[in-house]
């Protein structure tokens, strides 16, 4: 048969085939998100300033991404700002469920309109082949920002200015512009309580506005990515089964088996529970501060539970003198870089501002090998700083095999036996290699 008389290629000749406009109507496409299910909605065009990275990203699984409809979906506010862990990973999955039916409902709308849309996934699947990279194919908090559904705040979620931070967020991507503009808001929602960097069992939370993203995601991502490995980890290494319950206790296992049958939970979210922001929520905390903080905030830092910690961390010593009472369970993998660009990268996950006291240490580095670098890193005012190149008079120069030095900083490869064998040469005192060194942790 040929292809032009084929039964298809006949019925699409007879068949009016759908056309959108150039530019699509920001108000048909917020009903169309908001009858989906969303609670609000925004736009944002891919070539607004600041939307580089995504642009790049985002093209990469869509080549004619042109802009982005951003949306929210509340989540029960209650089940959330329970202590028990079960009831708030409930409502989390189960409104994640619904972000994701919203978007693939208005990506498929849209393609029967004939447009082109996308709708990358809320939380997970991501692209696991390129961990610990950018695994996501959009920032959906990036884009909410952008598109004035949001200021993220101190705790680094994304406060609705109605709904507070009790929100989930998606992203459709469409093949064309929108006749509305990205509004950022000119406020910020977050009121600067600090509620959130009391509840905070690890300390990631900071009063000055940084963030520990090495404590958050070795507690609370527990049975996520890394936290799995390591107890994948202990299974291969355990001698029999009695070995493996020592290794790995029971109540540890079966959470595992629960996150493996019943979708992955969070061991904390504590500061996204005690968030008063947003206008739907602020008000009875403005009736009384103490009640909110006796009611959300009290039986959180008062709970038993087992805190994840990586050995000498700050998150280590913040648990240990604000929660004497929540035992410590000592872990062994942190962020891993798996190439020299994805530690300079994340060399800052594994920086512990509060080991770095007293510390000003610039290093030079040469990276040889498998991946030929040159870089600068200078500590001082307890803050790292990641520079291109040799920039500046340093205290020690560090050449050094790329592999041998993503060994050393997993904690497998002695830095003693890297000198000894040639394969790492430090250039000036080996005081300052060693001062640099104790400001971070991470390895196995």
């Amino acid at each position: 048969m040929k292809l032009d008389t084929h039964p298809t290629v006949l019925a699409l000749a007879n068949r009016a085939a759908p056309t959108a406009p150039d530019v699509l109507d920001a108000g048909w496409l917020r009903e169309v998100a908001l009858n989906a299910g969303a609670d609000d909605v925004g736009f944002v065009a891919l070539d607004t300033p600041g939307m580089e990275e995504e642009a790049e990203e985002l093209r990469k699984a869509f080549p004619a991404a042109h802009s982005l409809l951003s949306f929210v979906v509340r989540m029960n506010r209650e089940s959330v700002r329970s202590p028990l862990r079960s009831v708030a990973n409930r409502t989390f999955h189960d409104t994640g469920e619904r972000a994701e039916h919203v978007a693939d409902q208005v990506a498929r709308l849209l393609e029967d309109a004939g447009v082109k849309a996308i709708n990358p996934s809320m939380a997970f699947p991501m692209e696991m082949d390129r961990f610990p990279g950018r695994i996501w194919i959009i920032s959906h908090k990036r884009v909410a920002e952008a598109a004035g559904l949001g200021k993220m705040g101190l705790h680094r979620n994304l406060i609705h200015p109605r709904f507070g931070n009790f929100i989930l967020l998606g992203t459709v991507a469409v093949d064309r512009a929108i006749s509305e503009a990205a509004k950022p808001l000119d406020y910020s929602p977050c009121l600067g309580c600090n509620l959130c960097v009391s509840a905070c069992p690890v300390g990631a939370v900071k009063t000055d506005g940084g963030f520990d993203f090495q404590a958050c995601y070795t507690h609370n991502y527990r049975e996520f990515m890394g936290g799995f490995m390591d107890i994948l980890g202990e299974v291969a290494a355990a001698k029999d089964r009695a070995d493996l319950e020592r290794r790995v206790p029971l109540t540890e296992g079966v959470s595992l088996w629960q996150s493996l049958t019943y979708k992955a939970n969070y061991k904390a979210a504590y500061c996204m529970s005690v968030c008063p922001a947003g206008e739907d929520v602020i008000g009875p905390y403005l009736e009384d501060r103490k009640r909110h903080v006796t009611q959300y905030v009290k039986p959180l830092r008062e709970k038993e539970e087992t805190l994840f910690v990586l050995r000498g961390s700050d998150a280590e010593a913040h648990a240990s003198k604000r929660y004497p009472h929540k035992p410590l369970r000592y872990v062994k993998t942190g962020i891993q870089p798996s190439n020299i660009d994805g530690f300079l990268r994340y060399a800052g996950t594994a920086f512990q501002p509060g080991r770095s006291k007293d510390v000003e240490v610039r290093l030079h580095f040469t990276f040889t090998g498998a991946s030929e670098r040159e870089a600068t890193l200078d500590i001082r005012d307890k803050r790292l700083e990641v520079l291109d190149g040799h920039i500046g008079e340093r205290d020690a120069h560090v050449t050094v095999d790329a592999t041998t030095w993503l060994g050393i900083v997993a904690g497998e490869v002695n830095p003693v036996w890297a000198v000894i064998r040639g394969r790492m040469k430090v250039k000036g005192p080996v005081a300052a290699m060693s001062r640099f060194q104790s400001c971070f942790v991470g390895g196995r």
